[in-house]
């Protein structure tokens, strides 16, 4: 029980307090510790897949290492404070409400119209297409696949493997909430380095193969399971549940990424909107296939009802994979 209670309380800081900018996120850390391992690796070898190979090593390693570090160190003064700093450290894997605050800013600007020159901006924090040339309709159809994205990204993927990882506590003799910890870390690091090194361009096609490859492992369960969570959600919304499971089946595999796809199908089919096409990225076009079928034009009421469908579908998630673990322990 008092897991579960650690594990709520990690979730209610982040609705809480999101990502203070003054707060020094271990995320960000990470990030470092990426750019860091770049230039070494870059140095040992000419081979860019094998330094690209040797940086995800390394950064994996650091980040277990320096994790598992400052939770021995706080087991050492006593189980209370372990609880604590495991609690504030699992909070800072959760990015639900900068995500949803962001996609809010968005709305805010379209729905008061507000220049567009300024939603462009807003959005341009979430995405990493080019946003300069978007109308309305782009500004809102990127918010809207960012925000579903995001979803496994920043919500669902950590509780999955924090809640996985907390079963090895008895094996390990520590307890659930390190356990926790530590599975979520070594996602957001595997996450934080397909953000920053895997770019189909000329520096990291090769560079950035391994973490691609990586992310696309780690994020393959929980993508499906969130958009699964996403058509119930559809359905206690009163959302068009039967078209996002019609989209979800069709053209949940036609994204890029084996795994973004899931979520973004679904929501598609619940808004009946079509997400995807062609976009800008680094002034270069990037044809992607289109996603959902053409019901309407999204605009900017999508993006607060897309929220509310991540939020329900983060929390049907959550008490599946907290009924799984009832079950397994």
């Amino acid at each position: 029980m008092i897991f579960y209670l650690q594990l709520l309380a990690s979730i209610l800081l982040d609705a809480l307090a999101g990502d203070p900018q003054w707060y020094p996120h271990p995320v960000r850390g990470i990030g470092r510790l990426c750019s860091w391992s770049e230039t070494i690796t870059r140095s040992m070898t000419g081979n860019l897949y094998l330094a690209g190979f040797f940086t995800v090593v390394a950064v994996i390693t650091l980040t277990g290492g320096i994790v598992g570090l400052i939770l021995f160190t706080a087991a050492a003064f006593s189980p209370a404070i372990e609880g604590i700093v495991g609690v504030i450290l699992l909070y800072t894997t959760i990015a639900a409400r900068d995500l949803l605050c962001h996609s809010t800013a968005v709305y805010v600007l379209l729905r008061d119209s507000e220049p567009l020159a300024n939603a462009r901006l807003a959005v341009g924090k979430i995405v990493g297409r080019d946003t300069n040339k978007l109308n309305e309709d782009g500004i809102c159809r990127a918010t809207i696949e960012t925000v579903a994205e995001n979803m496994v990204d920043g919500i669902t993927a950590p509780l999955f493997f924090a809640l996985i990882a907390s079963l090895g506590a008895p094996l390990l003799n520590v307890s659930p909430i390190s356990c926790a910890v530590m599975g979520a870390f070594l996602y957001k690091a595997v996450n934080t380095m397909d953000s920053m090194i895997a770019y189909k361009n000329e520096r990291y096609l090769k560079f950035g193969r391994a973490a691609a490859k990586l992310d696309d492992a780690v994020n393959f369960f929980p993508a499906r399971l969130s958009g699964f969570c996403l058509i119930m959600a559809a359905f206690f919304l009163k959302l068009d549940y039967r078209e996002a499971a019609k989209v979800f089946r069709r053209d949940r595999l036609k994204h890029s990424s084996p795994n973004a796809g899931h979520t973004e199908a679904v929501t598609a089919g619940a808004l009946g909107v079509r997400l995807g096409g062609p976009s800008y990225y680094f002034n270069k076009i990037v044809d992607k296939p289109y996603i959902g079928d053409v019901h309407s034009a999204p605009v900017p009421a999508d993006i607060k009802k897309t929220n509310r469908l991540v939020i329900v579908g983060s929390l049907i998630f959550l008490f599946f994979l907290v009924g799984l673990r009832l079950l397994l322990i």
